[in-house]
This record gives structure tokens, C-alpha cells and sequence, in this order.
């Protein structure tokens, strides 16, 4: 009786960690889709991951999803290009994954084009079936 609990305790870990595996793959995949689609100003499919109560934190200040979106399709933040030299691994609290990239954006904000070394938190919770976007922060590094 003890073996077979064990076993099972074994086989129901494994189980969780593969599940854990794959969530947080989904999570890069679609971490990676969402910078594309900022390059590409694609406030459809933004629109559809962002959350409504989103929040996004800059370095010039903090807004929320519809503010977000009027940005990028302007064109008044144009994120031309993330490049992406690490991402940690997903932290998994019940339905909410935290992602942390460090990256470095090529940006035009206005009529500047900059880049910039960040630390970007992005925060993704369960809604129904979909992956929403809660929040996105940028924390400039002082070191690329």
C-alpha cells in the first residue's frame, strides 16, 4: 500500500510538472507573439491579450489597455524591434504566470529613435480559456 501511494504521489508530481512545462512554454511563445505584433502595430490581436483592467508601466509613466493601444497604433511609441537575450523561467501562482525578459528595445518614441536595456515584467492570468495580459512593466537596466 505505502509503494503504491508513493508511486502514484510520483507519477501525479510528474504529471503537474509536465503541466507546469507546458504552460509556461505557452506563455513564452505567446510573449514573443505579443512583441511581434507590437513591432507590427497590430492593435487587433493586442487588443484581444491585453486585459481591460491591464496596466502598463513605462519609464515617462503608467496607463492602462486603451491608452496602450491609442500609443501604438499612433504611432507615438513604435516598438520597432525587441531583442530578447533571456527569459526566466515562468513563475506559476494558481491561474497567473509572471514572465521576465531582459531584452533590448529599439524603439521610436515621438520623432526619437532610442534603445534601451530592460528588465520587462509581463504578468498573464487565465480568463475563461485565454491568456489575458494583466500587466507589462519596464525597468531600464543600467547595464546592457
Amino acid at each position: 500500500m505505502k509503494k503504491t501511494t508513493l508511486v502514484l504521489s510520483l507519477v501525479f508530481m510528474s504529471m503537474l510538472s509536465a503541466f507546469s512545462q507546458n504552460i509556461g512554454e505557452q506563455i513564452k511563445e505567446l510573449s514573443r507573439n505579443k512583441w511581434q505584433w507590437m513591432a507590427d502595430k497590430d492593435v487587433d490581436k493586442l487588443a484581444n491579450l491585453f486585459d481591460n483592467q491591464a496596466m502598463f508601466v513605462h519609464m515617462g509613466g503608467s496607463w492602462g489597455k486603451e491608452r496602450e493601444l491609442e500609443i501604438i497604433k499612433s504611432g507615438f511609441i513604435h516598438y520597432k524591434k525587441a531583442e530578447i537575450h533571456e527569459v526566466l523561467s515562468p513563475i506559476i501562482i494558481d491561474n497567473t504566470v509572471i514572465l521576465l525578459n531582459r531584452i533590448t528595445l529599439l524603439a521610436v518614441v515621438g520623432t526619437n529613435e532610442v534603445s534601451n536595456p530592460f528588465m520587462v515584467t509581463e504578468v498573464y492570468v487565465k480568463v475563461g480559456n485565454d491568456w489575458k495580459m494583466g500587466s507589462l512593466s519596464f525597468s531600464r537596466l543600467m547595464t546592457p
